[in-house]
């Protein structure tokens, strides 16, 4: 038996022409920027297409095309980091085998794939620090960021050390496992 399988009209396909004649350029540019494998690149950009075509063969009305299609080629960029192990960040195991969020963090300088771990790490850094409640969080921040000594922090606050200690540590749980799920996600052989 014959799956039916929608054909596109006169009219489809020259929105879709319209749409690649449009942004074709620009998301293409975008795509290189994000991903330094040329061949790679060039395959993500006609994943994206090939998503539109399909999105208007279905009949899927999509507002704001250009939106869309950054948004789709984020999310093919992403899943091809997935795929791919870069090289030039290594798993730095501890005895226990569990990662602090130092060691998920590439060199700025490893190139455009290292930036975009980097960038994509630290938004999510971001984002678990603000899920944290407020003493956790400014346990963490103070130690790990701004360097202060929990002696120096118990000054400050007037909390004891073991208080200060025991919400970075709560914290530092917290972010392993948010952060954990990340890295699996985006070094996964």
């Amino acid at each position: 038996m014959n799956a039916y399988v929608p054909t596109m009209t006169v009219d489809q396909n020259r929105r879709v022409s319209d749409v690649f004649g449009r942004e074709s350029t620009r998301l293409g540019r975008f795509i290189r920027g994000q991903v330094s494998d040329a061949g790679a690149a060039e395959d993500i950009l006609q994943d994206v297409f090939s998503e539109l075509v399909e999105a208007e063969r279905l009949m899927q009305p999509i507002e704001q095309v250009g939106a869309w299609l950054f948004r789709v080629a984020k999310n093919r960029i992403t899943d091809w980091f997935r795929r791919k192990k870069p090289e030039t960040v290594e798993r730095a195991a501890t005895e226990s085998d569990e990662l602090s969020w130092e060691d998920l963090l590439p060199s700025p300088d490893a190139g455009p794939d290292a930036l975009y771990v980097r960038e994509a790490v630290l938004d999510e850094l971001v984002e678990a620090l603000e899920e944290l409640p407020e003493p956790q969080r400014h346990a963490f921040v103070a130690h790990e960021i701004d360097g202060l000594s929990f002696r120096d922090m118990a000054e400050q606050t007037g909390e004891s050390v073991n208080t200060l200690l025991s919400r970075k540590h709560m914290a530092v749980l917290y972010l392993r496992a948010r952060l954990q799920g990340l890295y699996e996600d985006l070094y996964r052989s």
